[in-house]
């Protein structure tokens, strides 16, 4: 198979399963725009960028899991991947524990970050508090749609990330519009669903079993440290990365707080839409950690850059389409997403950013999947970083003289450094005598 085929075959169940995490973002919004005061809208918005921080910190449970699994599948190595998953899980249940004894802890941190009016501010620590109670079931779940992308298989996280969004999205139109539960609704929709995707992915895990050789270690064996020591070297690379990406839109959101009620809430709409062309352009991003994964773990050189070039290409095409529907049609979401003339008047202005965003940002999404299939973290880690610090220090330059533009257009600066550092990176390490498929072991 054709690396452009097998990046088309793994890729469109990823871009299908994907969407419906943005769609479920857009009807959170959609549904509080339509109630009686933009203050629930803004709660949820400050809300699920606290908890985005709290909860993608730790998406190195599914991204290092992708690549550590894609190449010892590669390599052959059955016994491998069912150790991967065994302590990815174990990873996973002792860290969400640990996040549920800090939980009150978090929510008065994120109260005192975004500093909101009263209102707000209690529809902040209700969400918050209900939606800490799905972490166990979501980090969890992390670890499966990872391992099940490193063999190779999208159909499986498919099925999981379109049943568990598809749930969401049919209890938040029930708990919020049918029993006016508002905040609250939201986020007991999302925790339902977390733990329903929860009994899926075990099921979806039996099966793929079947095809794995090896057999279960026994749990001694499987936590002594050596055995965890790859694996946390990778993660522990990537929850740094994560943070930092996680600041600058937490950033980003309380900037646009402190700017007023209407920009956060106008910021948040807009988001909606640069979170679709993420979700979307991620297709391709898991792929690419799949693809390049295994080829590292084949020691394929050339294998290693036919995935790399199939991806990008497609890429591409994509972001540039995402871009021309943003342009023709990005006002007519945003009128459909809210009734509130004043968040609408708000929004209109800063269409044109999130019609360029998709362009600058591919090349950060497609790169994150090179490297991360390539185990390359630390390179991952410290653009991210100095990622941030140049963000922050274009909004601290921007925002007092050009207000939400100066905001806006820090945020593509902080996207196109993601990108540009990790292309120089990849040039860097390809002109090598190994190039990629001689990642560190």
């Amino acid at each position: 198979m054709s690396a452009h085929r097998e990046a088309w075959r793994l890729a469109w169940p990823l871009i299908l399963s994907n969407v419906t995490v943005p769609l479920l973002g857009l009807t959170d919004t959609a549904v509080l725009g339509h109630l009686d005061s933009p203050h629930h809208l803004s709660a949820v918005a400050a809300g699920s960028a606290a908890f985005n921080l709290i909860h993608f910190a730790f998406v190195f449970l599914r991204m290092g899991t992708t690549g550590l699994v894609a190449q010892a599948w590669g390599r052959g190595d059955g016994q491998g991947v069912r150790d991967l998953l065994g302590r990815g899980l174990l990873l996973a249940g002792g860290l969400a524990l640990g996040l549920l004894v800090l939980g009150p802890l978090l929510v008065l941190a994120a109260s005192a970050l975004f500093g909101a009016s009263p209102d707000v501010d209690a529809g902040l620590r209700t969400y918050l508090g209900i939606r800490l109670l799905g972490v166990p079931a979501g980090f969890l779940g992390l670890v499966v749609l990872g391992w099940l992308l490193g063999l190779q298989d999208a159909r499986g996280p498919m099925l999981l990330m379109i049943v568990v969004n598809g749930i969401n999205i049919a209890l938040d139109l029930l708990l919020v519009l049918g029993f006016g539960l508002a905040t609250a609704g939201v986020a007991l929709a999302t925790v339902a669903a977390e733990y329903a995707g929860l009994a899926l992915a075990l099921v979806l895990v039996r099966r793929a079993l079947r095809g794995v050789d090896g057999r279960f270690t026994p749990l001694p064996a499987l936590v002594r440290a050596g055995g965890f020591g790859r694996m946390i070297r990778v993660n522990r690379d990537i929850f740094v990365r994560s943070l930092a990406l996680q600041a600058g839109f937490i950033t980003f959101a309380a900037i646009g707080a402190r700017l007023g009620e209407g920009v956060l809430a106008a910021n948040a709409i807009l988001l909606n839409l640069q979170t679709l062309a993420a979700f979307v352009l991620d297709g391709f991003a898991h792929a690419a950690e799949a693809m390049v994964g295994r080829q590292v773990g084949r020691a394929d050189r050339a294998g290693v850059r036919a995935a790399i070039a199939a991806n990008a290409g497609l890429a591409l095409g994509l972001a540039l389409a995402l871009a021309l529907a943003f342009l023709l049609f990005g006002e007519l979401v945003v009128r459909g997403m809210t009734t509130i003339e004043t968040v609408r008047a708000q929004a209109f202005p800063y269409l044109p950013y999130v019609v360029a965003l998709p362009v600058i940002s591919v090349w950060a999404f497609l790169f994150d999947g090179v490297f991360i299939g390539a185990t390359r973290t630390e390179v991952m880690r410290d653009g991210m970083i100095l990622a941030f610090l140049v963000f922050a220090a274009a909004a601290v330059a921007l925002v007092p003289t050009l207000g939400n533009h100066g905001l806006w257009i820090a945020f593509l600066i902080f996207m196109a450094w993601r990108g540009a550092w990790l292309a120089v990176a990849y040039l860097r390490i390809e002109a090598g005598p190994t190039g990629f498929a001689g990642a560190r072991p």
